[in-house]
């Protein structure tokens, strides 16, 4: 079964609120066996828009990734975010 992955670009407008929901999404990641690969660092952009902070989180499947997703724990971390960024946040099937 091909792997889930959850991959957020992110631009942040509201430090203090984002770190609230940075909080909850972390709880929840670790609740639903999710495994950060990539949580911001430093990056370069090759092509078009770049956002500063770029997030990777693996999990053993889409359907595992999903779950998490819409959990109500990460709804309310999510809750917490609003207006507190820019985002893009899609879900990939691993190869």
């Amino acid at each position: 079964m091909p792997k889930g992955y959850v991959i957020a670009r992110v631009t942040v407008t509201n430090p203090e609120a984002y770190a609230e929901y940075a909080k909850g999404a972390t709880e929840a990641i670790k609740q639903y066996g999710g495994r950060p690969l990539v949580r911001g660092g430093a990056y370069e952009a090759l092509e078009g828009e770049a956002r500063a902070r770029n997030v990777v989180i693996e999990f053993d499947s889409v359907e595992q990734a999903r779950t998490y997703y819409y959990s109500p724990e990460y709804q309310a971390a999510k809750a917490k975010r609003e207006g507190a960024c820019v985002a893009e946040f899609v879900l990939v099937e691993g190869a």
